[in-house]
């Protein structure tokens, strides 16, 4: 998969398939995006290919009061990616929206439900979670492995 800012001076490709698409309907992902929810795609940064310009990265407040930071096209500043502090540079949250294609990457999961716009609808059998939930319940097992080689190689570093 491929994507990249609107100016397309930003261009990724993306190895493989996401670990977790996150739907995240708290307040300050609908800040940030000026929607309804974020909806990003967690990968491991060395996944996540340069194919044309760098992003800039701007540091953003956040509600864990921890801040991340969001690659921004410099051109346009369109976000293609966040950091947040739980896993550092290692992983990348890419947004979907910024896919040519981002109809492969649906949601696996909504989180932060509770803050929920009240006329936000759910298609049945999702996986909806009021607040986060416990990554050994939800992820698959590939998925898991990944996490686990990830974290592996954040403890050496």
């Amino acid at each position: 998969m491929e994507g990249g800012c609107t100016c397309r001076n930003v261009r990724y490709r993306l190895n493989g398939r996401p670990m977790i698409v996150h739907a995240c309907h708290c307040t300050w992902c609908q800040r940030e995006t000026g929607t309804v929810h974020a909806l990003n795609a967690m990968y491991e940064a060395e996944r996540v290919a340069h194919v044309a310009a760098e992003p800039e990265i701007v540091d953003t407040p956040s509600a864990s009061g921890k801040g991340q930071k969001i690659a921004r096209c410099p051109r346009c500043k369109v976000a293609v990616w966040s950091n947040y502090p739980g896993s550092g540079p290692a992983v990348r949250f890419v947004r979907v929206g910024t896919l040519d294609d981002p109809s492969q990457c649906p949601p696996d999961v909504h989180i932060f439900t509770s803050s929920k716009q009240p006329w936000v609808t759910f298609p049945p059998g999702a996986k909806v979670f009021a607040e986060y939930y416990d990554r050994r319940e939800v992820w698959p097992q590939e998925a898991l492995e990944r996490w686990r080689v990830l974290r592996e190689r954040m403890k050496k570093a």
